[in-house]
């Protein structure tokens, strides 16, 4: 154990300033006999620790390093921070974006497994069973994130925010983010939403990927307020042209 500590310790060492930039990705040298939670708690401490603080206690907003705690963030959030590459960030008070992840599958893993023995949260949700109702879904959806997603689940801004397009969430982090709640979306209970409400809003996002068109211009699935600006663009084309064909008929009438 007395190894490790010295191990944490000489990372925190070669972490970058905060005010290096984009920091590179610390990945400390494996020791034998290294359990997955020990090796997670190297990674935080050369990729975490900066804004987090050394133990997840999280540190107050000074300048750009201010974190949030993580006792009790759980795997749940761990797991999704992680793999849509919304952390590591390089300035906390920055909106995460989905991004490549730095970090290989079995770095997020033993990260995951530390942030969860921080303090009790909740685990990693589950694979659903994948038979959500997709009509239901609309519906949940239509309800509770179209006013920011858009229905058709193509992202936009609100204040002080950009919302994100679903187009690249999988399943499970559909399921994370509605009980974490990330950035400015609203951390949605099981009792707000029910596990099965949930299986249906996935169903939902999924299908709304890849929509099937049953006809007409599709217009790329932007959403119904761009699409109503692409119909009265050109409505106003087509009425300008019959007033102008009018216009010439009259035109003609008055010098014949």
């Amino acid at each position: 154990m007395r190894g490790a500590v010295l191990l944490v310790a000489a990372v925190l060492a070669l972490a970058p300033p905060a005010w290096a930039g984009q920091a590179p990705i610390v990945r400390p040298i494996p020791v034998p006999g290294q359990s997955e939670q020990q090796r997670g708690a190297a990674l935080f401490a050369g990729n975490c620790a900066r804004c987090h603080g050394s133990r997840g206690e999280g540190l107050p907003p000074r300048g750009k390093n201010g974190g949030p705690s993580l006792k009790g963030a759980g795997a749940l959030a761990a797991d999704f921070y992680l793999t849509t590459g919304y952390m590591p960030l390089d300035k906390p008070t920055a909106q995460p974006v989905h991004q490549r992840q730095p970090l290989h599958r079995d770095e997020i893993r033993a990260l995951t497994t530390y942030v969860a023995s921080l303090g009790r949260g909740a685990p990693v949700p589950s694979a659903g069973p994948g038979t959500g109702d997709v009509a239901r879904g609309l519906e949940l959806f239509t309800s509770h994130c179209a006013g920011c997603h858009q229905v058709v689940a193509e992202g936009g801004v609100v204040t002080g925010a950009r919302v994100p397009p679903l187009d690249r969430a999988t399943p499970r982090q559909v399921r994370e983010a509605v009980r974490v709640g990330p950035w400015v979306m609203p951390r949605y209970s099981t009792k707000a939403i029910s596990p099965r409400e949930l299986e249906d809003i996935v169903a939902y996002v999924q299908y709304a990927k890849q929509p099937h068109d049953a006809g007409g211009w599709a217009i790329n699935h932007l959403g119904p307020f761009p699409e109503g600006m692409v119909t009265w663009l050109l409505a106003m084309v087509v009425l300008i042209g019959i007033c102008v064909a009018i216009g010439s008929r009259v035109k003609r009438g008055a010098t014949g």
